[in-house]
């Protein structure tokens, strides 16, 4: 454990799980995604840490002498600091952890308008070379209903950025964000933007809603669609094949392994397409013979 105080609840990807999370932002500067209820506490308002309380705290980790290979960026909006206030950061680190090997940061691609490709490579030459970017959906229909404030376009602007500067991005798409309704074209469009955007790695999780669904089905209601309501097993493993179907990825790692998911699906996409295929038509037509997690072993 890093002797460090965090504002809490502090969120990661969970291949972090060993790095060091460097708190250099509060909350998220958005903050308006409906489906997301990871920055509502009163105490989680945005806010960016001060250079010299976060020179301090990787001071404090160095005279730890806990072994650092790794860093993450929290909160869940650290990139939209100003790059000068990113590179003083990867500066920092570099100063005082000299044997980290990657810094990483969660990604809005709003984050990365006013960052020229430039800028990014210079991030990268630094240590900052995987970003997690949480697209959530590639169609726009979707994408407004959940104000996520992103659209296909921007979307596939920012990943481009980020692999022209020599970086790698890890993208999120939500399984079952659109409901029954939209769920055919958020799974098509978000393959679509995923093909030309090309990216190092793609996961999949299962959309939930442990304090409510009401705020979010508020939106579809409004918009005069169909009552929201969460796709059930058997459509989510369907949404899961039309996405996987559509899918024309060279070699992007695919992970669907997170606790949210009834199925776990791993493999590098287009080499294991057909497998992945093939285990998910399994699940639809005999899903007694492969391991689905039951409700109680899925969470957040």
């Amino acid at each position: 454990m890093y002797p460090l105080q965090y504002i809490e609840p502090v969120f990661r990807p969970p291949s972090e799980w060993k790095s060091l999370i460097l708190q250099v932002t509060n909350g998220c500067s958005w903050n308006r995604c409906t489906f997301c209820d990871m920055y509502t506490a009163e105490n989680k308002k945005f806010k960016p840490k001060k250079l010299a309380d976060i020179e301090q705290e990787l001071i404090t980790v160095a005279e730890s002498g806990l072994a650092t290979g790794r860093v993450f960026l929290a909160d869940g909006d650290a990139m939209m600091l100003p790059f000068n206030r990113l590179k003083d950061i990867l500066l920092l680190i570099k100063q005082y952890l000299p044997n980290v090997t990657r810094v990483s940061s969660y990604c809005l691609p709003r984050n990365l308008t006013n960052k020229t490709v430039q800028q990014l490579a210079e991030l990268a030459k630094l240590g900052l070379t995987l970003v997690y970017v949480g697209c959530e959906s590639g169609d726009d229909e979707v994408l407004e209903l959940i104000e996520k404030g992103e659209s296909y376009q921007s979307s596939l602007v920012a990943l481009q950025k980020i692999k022209q500067a020599g970086m790698k991005s890890s993208v999120m798409i939500l399984n079952g964000l659109g409901g029954p309704e939209l769920s055919l074209q958020h799974a098509v469009n978000s393959a679509r933007l995923m093909n030309e955007a090309q990216p190092d790695f793609l996961s999949t999780l299962v959309v939930s809603f442990p304090l409510g669904v009401e705020r979010f089905a508020a939106n579809f209601t409004r918009h005069n669609k169909q009552a929201f309501r969460l796709l059930n097993q058997q459509e989510l493993f369907s949404e899961m094949k039309i996405l996987l179907s559509a899918l024309a990825l060279d070699k992007t790692i695919f992970r669907s392994d997170h606790a949210s998911n009834y199925l776990v699906l791993k493999g590098v996409l287009g080499k294991d397409k057909a497998q992945l295929l093939n285990t998910v038509q399994l699940a639809i037509e005999q899903s007694n013979q492969i391991p689905i997690r039951q409700e109680w072993q899925r969470g957040l």
